[in-house]
């Protein structure tokens, strides 16, 4: 991946992160982000979405489906920064995690 490629793929999900972290503290009226820090289940229904995203993760690679496998995959993603954003963490917190790692 070139430098560019990188920064772009860095600050599409900062850019994410930013808009999710202001969904929680906003909570604005009609905002799926928002209806997911306020659900009745409480963490429990973001637990639930990352874990039919997994599923469907799974399910579009093994049937070989590159389109909705990238598509689920952004589910995926979106729904665990939304957790971890829950959980007082943050992107860097999951890019010092992850380069840790190698």
């Amino acid at each position: 991946m070139s430098d560019d490629a990188a920064a772009d793929t860095e600050a599409v999900l900062d850019a994410l992160f930013a808009t999710i972290e202001d969904r929680r503290d906003e909570l604005p009226e009609g905002s799926y982000t928002a209806s997911l820090f306020t659900h009745e289940k409480g963490e429990n229904a973001v637990l639930e979405k990352v874990g039919e995203e997994a599923t469907e993760v799974i399910l579009a690679a093994k049937d070989d489906d590159r389109e909705e496998l990238l598509a689920e995959s952004a589910d995926l993603v979106y729904h665990l920064l939304v957790l971890l954003a829950m959980e007082g963490a943050t992107v860097d917190d999951l890019r010092a995690e992850l380069e840790g790692r190698f």
